[in-house]
């Protein structure tokens, strides 16, 4: 697994994740595959592991820990890494073992990487589009229920970078908040009251607010929905500002405006799309006996 900062949460929930999926197949880990039972107990195979598409892959180590919980005799020899570029038709693993556990453990752990790698080929696609700019790509917090750390674990097996990981670990102030507290001066003071050591992100919608959103000395100010030549103007307010603050961009983000957004000069671009429009990666496990 490749090195992050949530390594220790991230590996608890693979732990959880991987026996929840075996017992919502099995129905319950004491259940069986009836149709695994077909093959005699004792009969071994061995099989491949394909891509039939070019990819970026993620998440091995869910692929193991199935396999592991249900058989850890099983045998397999990974010819990648997670973050490693493959060609379509290339083999991603070796598998050995005994075919009746081999078969069960399969639709589990192919789920699990195929669409962590479907996340992390498609931020691989968006950060090649911000090649050469100074401009950072970010997620947000539009994952799949119960893979939050998975999918930000695979975006940045992309090439992307982690925004908060959720409601905890960095403010965002959006439009109900300012409406609820007052003001956006009003909720920003009562972060730092609050949280003096978390970053404060002021979500704005006009000029009138980013100006309001640095002199109340926001971290991060996110222009939501702003034309390319907003951005623009968005961007010099603020390097003209006595207060600076990193510009991120946010609001129907595509493949195919991104660079204009970036060469704004804008410091970072969340995308939603990252963790909530992905398709899974076609792999496919094809055993001998």
């Amino acid at each position: 697994m490749i090195d992050i900062p949530y390594q220790a949460q991230l590996q608890q929930s693979i732990d959880y994740q991987i026996k929840k999926a075996l017992e919502e197949d099995l129905d319950g880990l004491d259940g069986v595959d009836v149709t695994a039972e077909l093959i005699a107990a004792d009969k071994i195979a061995k099989g491949r592991l394909i891509t039939r598409e070019d990819c970026v892959v993620c998440g091995i180590d869910w692929f193991n820990a199935v396999f592991a919980q249900l058989d850890p005799s099983i045998k397999l020899e990974w010819k990648c890494h997670d973050g490693d570029k493959m060609s379509a038709n290339d083999t991603l693993c070796e598998i050995s073992g005994n075919a009746r556990n081999i078969l069960t453990a399969e639709r589990s752990a192919m789920n699990f990487l195929q669409t962590l790698s479907a996340t992390a080929t498609m931020t691989a696609r968006y950060v090649r589009e911000l090649k050469g700019t100074d401009c950072q790509l970010l997620d947000t917090r539009k994952t799949i229920p119960m893979l939050r750390l998975a999918q930000k674990y695979a975006v940045y097996c992309g090439g992307g970078k982690n925004h908060r990981m959720g409601l905890y670990d960095a403010f965002l102030i959006k439009e109900n908040h300012i409406v609820s507290t007052g003001s956006i001066e009003n909720a920003v003071n009562s972060a730092r009251r609050n949280h003096p050591d978390i970053l404060v992100e002021v979500e704005v919608e006009t000029f009138a607010q980013l100006d309001q959103a640095l002199d109340a000395g926001a971290d991060v100010v996110m222009l939501d929905n702003f034309s390319i030549d907003d951005m623009r103007t968005g961007v010099a307010i603020n390097r003209m500002h006595s207060h600076t603050a990193k510009i991120e961009a946010s609001g129907n983000v595509t493949l195919d405006t991104l660079r204009d957004i970036a060469e704004t000069g804008v410091d970072f671009i969340s995308v939603g799309a990252l963790t909530k429009h992905v398709k899974a990666v076609d792999l496919s496990l094809r055993l001998e006996m």
